[in-house]
C-alpha cells in the first residue's frame, strides 16, 4: 500500500498539533512567588537575593538572639519541604547522642553492626563515616546503580529507591582506597544511619524520631516512605530547568537525604542548637580538616568568613534546595528552603553575615 501525501490543510493541522503538544510538555521556568507573608523587614532583605536563578516558593528563617523571624514567598510556616542532605546533620546529632549514651563509640567499626562479610568497608569507623573520611564513594559504583542514577536524574525520578539489604551490598562492593581523606559520600552517611538503627534494634525513622526529632519538638519533620505518607502541606519540587521532580522518599538512603521539614520546625531546630543543649549537639564541634580550608564535625561543616565561624549544612534533592547556617558565637542562624533545585547557600550566608 502506498501512502498518500498529506494535503496542505492536513499538514498545517499536523504542524499545529506538534506545536501545541510541544508547549504542553515544555518545562515551565518558575519565578519567585509574589504571594508574600511573614516578617516584612526580612522579606525586604531576602527578596533581592532571589532575582537571579530559578526560584518559586522560598521560606527564610532568621534567629538573632531572642528574635525569630520567618518570611515566605508562596509558602507559610507549615509548608513541607524536602531538606535533602540537611538530613546528614540530623544523622550526626543522632550519632553523637548514641556516643554520649555509650551505645557506640567514634571508633566502632561498621562491620560490627552490619554484615559486610570482610569487605574493605567493614573496618571503617562510625566517625569516619560521619566525617566523610571512610573512603566510600559518593554513590554506588556498581554499573547497574550508576545507570539507574543517571536515568533518574534525566527523568526527575527518585534515584535512591534501595532497601537496606541493597545498600549493604553496595557498601560491600565499594572500594575504600581513599580512606582517611575527605570525600563527601551519600553512601557513607546512609550506611551510618542504618548501622545505628541496627545497633538500636529498630528502623531508622523510628530511631531518629525518638532520639532527635521528638526531644527537639520537631513534630512536622518526617521521613515518608511512600508518596501516600507525604504530610499535609507537602509541596512538589522542580529542577533548575522547570521540570517536575518526583519526591525523594525515606528508604535506605534516608539518613543521607530523605527527611522533610517545615520552616517552623527548622526554626525550632536552629534555636535549640543555639541556645539549648539538645541531644548530640557535640556533633557540631569540628574534628578534622576538609583539605580546602574548612573543618568537619560529625555530619556538620564549619567555615570561617572574616572571623566568623559558620556551622552549616546544605541540602539538594531533585526538586528542592536548603541551607542551614549558624553563627554559634553570635547567637544567630539562618535557614533557607526552596522548592527548586537551584542552590540557596549564598543567600543564607549573606543574611547570616549581615551582607543583606
Amino acid at each position: 500500500m502506498r501512502f498518500r501525501p498529506l494535503t496542505a490543510a492536513a499538514a498545517c493541522a499536523a504542524a499545529a498539533l506538534v506545536v501545541v503538544l510541544g508547549l504542553l510538555v515544555r518545562p515551565h521556568t518558575p519565578s519567585l512567588s509574589t504571594d508574600e507573608s511573614g516578617d516584612a523587614a526580612l522579606l525586604d532583605r531576602a527578596r533581592p537575593l532571589f532575582t537571579e536563578g530559578v526560584y518559586h516558593r522560598v521560606s527564610v528563617v532568621e534567629i538573632d538572639g531572642g528574635r525569630t523571624g520567618l518570611a515566605h514567598f508562596g509558602a507559610d510556616d507549615t509548608t513541607s519541604y524536602e531538606i535533602g542532605s540537611v538530613s546528614k546533620a540530623l544523622n550526626g546529632l543522632l550519632l553523637a547522642d548514641m556516643i554520649e549514651r555509650g551505645e557506640v563509640s567514634e571508633d566502632t567499626e561498621l562491620g560490627s553492626l552490619l554484615d559486610l562479610d570482610g569487605a574493605p568497608a567493614a573496618s571503617v569507623t562510625l566517625a569516619e563515616l560521619a566525617g566523610h573520611r571512610s573512603g566510600l564513594p559518593r554513590l554506588s559504583p556498581r554499573p547497574r546503580d550508576m545507570v539507574g542514577g543517571w536515568a533518574a536524574a534525566v527523568t526527575g525520578r527518585d534515584p535512591y529507591r534501595f532497601d537496606v539489604d541493597t545498600l549493604v551490598e553496595q557498601v560491600a562492593a565499594a572500594d575504600t582506597s581513599g580512606r582517611g581523606e575527605f570525600a563527601y559520600s551519600n553512601m557513607g552517611a546512609a550506611v551510618l544511619g542504618q548501622a545505628l538503627a541496627a545497633r538500636a534494634g529498630t528502623d531508622y525513622a523510628d530511631l531518629l524520631r525518638a532520639r532527635v526529632l521528638d526531644p527537639m519538638g520537631l513534630d512536622a519533620t518526617v521521613l515518608p516512605v511512600t508518596a501516600a505518607e507525604l504530610p499535609d502541606g507537602a509541596i512538589g519540587g522542580t529542577n533548575d530547568k522547570g521540570r517536575a521532580a518526583d519526591p525523594w522518599l525515606a528508604r535506605a538512603y534516608a539518613p543521607a537525604g530523605g527527611v522533610r521539614s517545615t520552616p517552623r520546625d527548622m526554626a525550632e531546630l536552629v534555636g535549640g542548637l543555639l541556645f539549648d543543649e539538645p541531644p548530640g549537639a557535640g556533633a557540631m564541634e569540628p574534628r578534622w580538616e576538609d583539605g580546602d580550608g574548612g573543618r568537619v564535625g560529625l555530619g556538620w561543616f564549619v567555615d570561617e568568613y572574616d572571623g566568623t565561624d559558620v556551622t552549616w549544612h546544605n541540602g539538594g534533592t531533585g526538586g528542592f534546595s536548603t541551607m542551614v547556617a549558624l553563627d554559634r558565637d553570635g547567637g544567630r542562624a539562618v535557614v533557607v528552603l526552596a522548592d527548586t533545585a537551584t542552590g540557596v547557600e549564598d543567600q543564607a550566608r549573606a543574611l547570616l553575615l549581615g551582607e543583606a
